[in-house]
């Protein structure tokens, strides 16, 4: 069964897009098959990363060449901790092996820019973390990988107030850092994009993109969430 029919999108260097939508629209198949996940296969259309066509790539070599995803629900792994992941995730990046030393002045420094305790960095990883914890190490791995273009879906999924203003300032923080990563915003909500100020907004409903503008469109889009809009 196709799940997307029509989902056209070209999001350059530097830029915010959006994708908004009801739920069932989708959205995060779609940040699926950009990351290549398995389960998805692409049976028209084509990914393409600075012109190079990337759709029969699996998921770890479209990861090392720069394309990274911010999960809805992040697993928990025992007994691997924020350090031992991250050191082998930016090794896997760069390419060339990354001295624990390395890693270890790397994460100080984003936790401090993230206002993130030091103690975060000998957890397990996101084991008992909570909600809010768990999109910070998100936007903490984010920082350290430096990619090409980052893909959130739905990061301010579940979180208070609180923890959706210490996400939303952490992407700007990783953006002001790195300013041509390009990032694909998923969300069904206005409240996350007032930190993003985004260049385009899609609308998703279908399978299919209907409509898409400036960020005016967000309010609309907010309203495919309670099936409030149509085409």
């Amino acid at each position: 069964m196709a799940i997307l029919r029509g989902a056209d999108l070209v999001i350059e260097r530097g830029q915010v897009h959006v994708l908004m939508g009801p739920n069932g629209a989708g959205k995060s198949t779609l940040a699926g098959v950009l990351l290549g996940h398995p389960t998805y296969q692409v049976a028209q259309g084509r990914i393409l990363l600075d012109g190079e066509d990337v759709t029969a790539w699996p998921t770890d070599t479209r990861a090392k060449a720069g394309m990274f995803l911010a999960f809805q629900y992040p697993e928990a792994i025992s007994g691997v901790s924020v350090t031992q992941f991250l050191r082998r995730a930016v090794a896997a990046r760069r390419g060339e092996d990354t001295s624990v030393l390395e890693v270890r002045l790397a994460l100080q420094e984003w936790m401090d820019r993230l206002g993130m305790d030091p103690s975060f960095a000998e957890r397990h990883l996101n084991q008992g973390f909570s909600g809010g914890e768990r999109k910070r190490n998100e936007i903490l791995q984010m920082a350290l990988l430096e990619p090409r273009v980052a893909v959130l879906d739905e990061t301010d999924s579940g979180l208070d107030i609180d923890a959706l203003g210490v996400v939303g300032r952490g992407v700007q923080t990783v953006r002001a850092q790195h300013p041509e990563m390009a990032a694909l915003v998923v969300t069904h909500y206005q409240r996350l994009l007032q930190y993003l100020s985004p260049d385009r907004v899609h609308l998703l409903v279908d399978g299919r993109v209907v409509a898409e503008g400036g960020p005016e469109r967000a309010a609309e889009g907010e309203r495919t969430a309670n099936d409030q809009w149509r085409p």
